[in-house]
């Protein structure tokens, strides 16, 4: 639980050695602690170049160092920032000496945890910071900042706020049923509760994108031993990843690799030759492999063009997971001097590839770009912002909630539980319903000095 009297401190720059060096410090002590330290007055928001001192007046290092007075500040608390030397010894004396003047080390987040109890932040502000120093991509650095600036919680307060008025007016149907109000009629309950719905599955679907910048794609390739799985992947990863013999059943554990294609995270994981075998090791492989698709949101068949046997092809289809896209990759068209395309057969899409020499890969991030942006078709989109799996699932509960209220028109009881459903979930977004539980899940997987 947050002690708010305590001043806390903490090393905020990336640990390691480097030219400049952070130590911040926040609460109700951090200008005194300050003065001690440079045996200095300072002024708001001025910069001073001064020499850091620990209790026994010796200097540990020279630099300049910031205060910002509260309410104007990260935290909504006095802050100071002490930047010195970027060396892991000299940022510790320096820390060190926060502490024997009275400062308590930070938690994991709890700058960033001071900022949202203070009203500096909401809930998904906070949690886009994390999600901005750990961006992946250019395209989730600019959501993450999208996402800071407020472009989601605007999005969820104009929601909340419309939400809000339809329940006072149905709540206000139930208080005073002697006013005998057409409840449906008057208040256009249906076109409203229609509409909200709308808006909801606009920002779901927009959340789900952001979801998918923040945490990338998982990208499972499975096929028979020797059809060229591993010669894929270390195309679509550039270089080689994975062994690449003549022998089938080279590949025995998963081998995994992080890209990106046009700012989208790309996890992918080159699995164990799918067929019979008495091999125990080649068993295990084989177990993983399906661990691998069951996790996979798209799932690429690579199949040796010159097999016209599809039996083992149609069958793998079948045992797939229904949520999972799949698209066949038929490997090997140098073989028969065939040019690299795209077909679609039966609703499934195949791409005709030489992993050996190169030829269709382009093809290959093209449909899989072209899943990805299935729901969000913009990657560059100045509305585009980052989300988190809580997120999707509470604009889910919303937009549950919206479909029984509207099923149930008939009894205002039945819409008012509804829409207080609906508003509770929306809440949880931005934090105004928060339990100290999800609270410290959230901030405790920031790194400390944030």
């Amino acid at each position: 639980m947050l002690n708010e009297s305590s001043t806390i401190a903490a090393i905020s720059t990336a640990k390691g050695v480097g030219g400049i060096g952070v130590v911040r410090v926040s609460g109700k002590r951090a200008l005194e602690i300050a003065k001690n330290i440079c045996k200095a007055d300072l002024s708001p928001r001025k910069v001073e170049f001064t020499s850091f001192k620990d209790k026994k007046n010796v200097t540990l290092d020279q630099g300049i160092v910031i205060y910002f007075p509260s309410p104007s500040s990260f935290t909504g608390e006095d802050i100071v920032e002490f930047q010195g030397h970027g060396g892991v010894m000299v940022l510790n004396l320096i820390l060190n000496a926060c502490l024997s003047f009275g400062a308590i080390l930070a938690e994991p987040g709890e700058f960033t945890k001071r900022a949202f109890l203070n009203n500096k932040l909401d809930l998904s502000q906070a949690e886009s910071v994390a999600d901005l120093i750990n961006a992946s991509t250019e395209a989730a650095a600019k959501s993450a900042i999208n996402s800071l600036r407020g472009v989601f919680s605007n999005k969820i307060n104009n929601l909340l706020k419309n939400l809000t008025e339809l329940r006072i007016f149905v709540e206000a149907c139930l208080d005073f049923p002697e006013e005998d109000i057409n409840f449906i009629d008057q208040g256009k309950v249906d076109e409203k509760l229609i509409n909200l719905e709308k808006n909801v599955s606009e920002i779901l679907n927009a959340a789900r994108h952001g979801q998918l910048l923040r945490d990338g794609l998982k990208v499972a390739l499975i096929g028979q031993p020797n059809v060229g799985k591993s010669s894929l992947l270390n195309q679509l990863a550039k270089e080689s990843k994975a062994i690449v013999t003549e022998i089938p059943g080279t590949t025995r554990d998963p081998i995994k690799s992080d890209i990106n294609i046009q700012g989208i995270p790309i996890h992918l994981t080159d699995t164990a030759g799918l067929r019979e075998t008495g091999d125990i090791v080649e068993k295990l492989g084989i177990e993983k492999t399906w661990e691998s698709i069951k996790e996979a949101d798209i799932t690429l068949i690579i199949v040796d063009v010159t097999d016209n046997n599809f039996n083992f092809e149609n069958k793998l289809k079948k045992e797939l997971p229904e949520d999972n896209e799949i698209i066949v990759i038929r490997n090997k068209i140098d073989l028969l001097k065939q040019q690299s395309r795209v077909d679609e057969q039966n609703n499934v899409t195949e791409i005709f590839i030489s992993a050996k020499k190169g030829n269709g890969i382009e093809l290959v991030e093209k449909e899989i770009i072209k899943i990805v942006h299935k729901e969000e078709r913009s990657s560059n989109n100045e509305d585009l912002f980052m989300a988190r799996t809580r997120h999707i699932e509470a604009l889910e509960r919303v937009k549950s909630a919206l479909k029984k209220a509207l099923l149930n028109l008939q009894s205002s009881e039945l819409v008012a539980e509804e829409l207080m459903i609906a508003q509770k979930s929306l809440s949880k977004i931005t934090g105004e319903f928060s339990s100290d539980d999800l609270l410290g899940h959230i901030f405790g997987q920031f790194c400390i000095g944030k």
